[in-house]
């Protein structure tokens, strides 16, 4: 992934008011899953649905609750970040990306796209808080869903930088191209009100709060690699030499 071209953009939030995000951003992210599964309901609700159609209806409500959940879990851990210690300890984070994929891949495929992992070459180990890292990366994930291209499948991906002293797993979409200067126009905005990322409207910005939130905890930093045809959203975290414990 190191090798990839694209304009850099280091992502570091920092805190808003009281360390957290603001309620506006918060109610934002959640008004579309809310608003999907109150539509999907309401279509049970009148009937004459062929029983395949329900199925699908039920499990697509299912998965966007389930997404809408690990929102508000992330939430609650992002308004515990002061007061918690976390283990950071040596992780193969290829075991960890397969993990992902497989917890997001019915999410995809009830939307008609594919999440895959790009397998890496040789043994690779970081320093992290293995929950904290998957939280991350499924945060990635999750904002990739709505911007894939339909014919193109989101990648989770592997690389290295800093002479291999920094891990970069990153999730690369190919949707729309972000404009100059768009993420660091979020930064300080959370705490008073939800800023879409312009191009990608239905995104708050309030996931990315929360990835550098525990990107910081773990002593790393997300950033965002621009492509003319989507972007790779990573994260970089210190490379660890304890590789007998693969």
């Amino acid at each position: 992934m190191s090798a990839q071209k694209g304009e850099h953009e280091q992502l570091n939030f920092g805190s808003s008011v009281d360390g957290m995000p603001s309620y506006i951003a918060a109610a934002h992210e959640l008004k579309s899953p809310l608003a999907l599964m109150r539509q999907l309901s309401l279509m049970l609700e009148e009937g004459d649905v062929p029983v395949d159609e329900q199925k699908r209806m039920l499990r697509q409500i299912s998965l966007t609750s389930e997404r809408a959940l690990r929102l508000t879990g992330d939430l609650t851990r992002s308004a515990r970040m002061s007061d918690s210690l976390f283990n950071l300890e040596p992780i193969n984070p290829c075991q960890l990306c397969e993990d992902v994929v497989r917890e997001l891949t019915p999410l995809f495929e009830a939307h008609d796209r594919e999440f895959r992992f790009v397998p890496v070459r040789g043994q690779v180990l970081l320093v992290a808080n293995r929950d904290l890292l998957r939280r991350v990366l499924v945060n990635f994930g999750d904002n990739a869903l709505h911007y894939a291209d339909e014919y193109s499948a989101v990648e989770l991906k592997i690389g290295s930088v800093n002479s291999g002293k920094t891990i970069r797993l990153g999730v690369r979409d190919y949707g729309p191209a972000l404009h100059a200067g768009a993420l660091k126009s979020l930064k300080g905005k959370l705490s008073k009100s939800a800023a879409p990322i312009n191009t990608r409207p239905q995104s708050s910005g309030l996931g990315l709060f929360i990835a550098s939130q525990f990107a910081s905890a773990m002593n790393g930093q997300i950033g965002v690699m621009k492509h003319r045809d989507g972007a790779t959203f990573y994260i970089d975290l210190q490379a660890s030499k304890q590789l007998s414990l693969l």
